[in-house]
């Protein structure tokens, strides 16, 4: 099954099902008791609700909607830096723990959502990865046991400021609508081994990445083990899982994101992440605060 979240035709926020024939609202029909796809999954038996209407009459197409990020509202987004051995090699890495950071909610978009280039960025690079969504909370779990507590797996588009990043990541990583999240998160009945898919990225149609998640230093089981040690993990948190070689910033000549490019994650089983890079436009604060009033009323 695939969940997503979206505004519809009247720009209000909603999730739901999407299949072959359209998609399944399921913010109108459970939204009065589950009002995000967050909220649906920390329900008990969320997923098994919404699959009672995965068979009902579409109430929209794609082309009628907005696409939103997975979750739009994630308590804690934790990613995975040097979690490939081709990346590794690019950056020299030689620490053998999990380097982690983390993003904001409000850095995220969502699918053929504008990727905004920071405008005080010469470096704004790509990194396709993999996203998994927990479904089921904890804090001390076990490796063996990690599985159990994953809703779905998405695909994800990690800008990355590079100039920006200096002895940490988090300042060349929160950059407003910079982290692509989509187009769905795929539930877990349909990924029966999360480190067999096949990760590319595309920019501009030209294939930059190529990896198997069968090649991650830490696995997606280790990485849940390894957080819920020292964070206690709650329905729809997001862990971004790290991004194969071939990035810009190693690239001779370096090669980085402009507007107008198009950059696409395509993860087997799951889908194509599709976004256009804008530039930019920087808003004056009391600009910014109205804007985000008024849409938080429309909500």
């Amino acid at each position: 099954m695939k969940l997503l979240s979206f505004r519809n035709a009247r720009g209000h926020r909603s999730y739901g099902i999407r299949t072959e024939r359209g998609i399944v609202d399921l913010g109108s029909r459970l939204g009065e008791r589950y009002p995000s796809l967050r909220a649906l999954l920390a329900a008990p038996g969320g997923i098994e609700l919404a699959r009672q209407h995965e068979q009902a009459a579409p109430d929209c197409q794609e082309s009628q909607i907005s696409f939103l990020p997975v979750i739009e509202h994630p308590n804690k987004i934790f990613c995975v830096g040097m979690n490939y051995a081709a990346k590794r090699q690019e950056f020299n890495e030689t620490n053998p723990a999990p380097t982690l950071f983390v993003r904001f909610p409000d850095s995220q978009t969502g699918h053929r959502r504008p990727v905004i280039k920071p405008a005080h960025s010469r470096e704004f690079d790509y990194e396709g990865e993999l996203a998994v969504v927990i479904g089921t909370g904890g804090r001390g779990i076990r490796r063996e046991d990690a599985l159990q507590h994953v809703a779905g797996y998405a695909c994800y588009m990690d800008g990355s400021a590079r100039d920006w990043q200096h002895t940490w990541f988090t300042a060349g990583k929160n950059w407003r609508e910079t982290g692509a999240f989509g187009p769905w998160l795929v539930t877990t009945d349909e990924i029966g081994d999360p480190q067999q898919l096949q990760l590319r990225t595309f920019l501009n149609g030209m294939q930059v990445q190529d990896d198997t998640t069968a090649n991650m230093i830490h696995p997606v089981a280790a990485l849940i083990e390894y957080i819920s040690t020292f964070s206690a993990l709650s329905p729809g948190d997001v862990i971004i899982t790290g991004s194969p070689g071939g990035v810009g910033k190693k690239r001779v000549p370096p090669l980085f994101m402009k507007a107008g490019d198009t950059i696409e994650v395509e993860i087997s089983g799951i889908g194509r992440l599709f976004n256009v890079i804008a530039d930019e436009v920087i808003e004056p604060i009391e600009d910014l605060q109205v804007s985000e009033a008024v849409e938080a009323a429309a909500a």
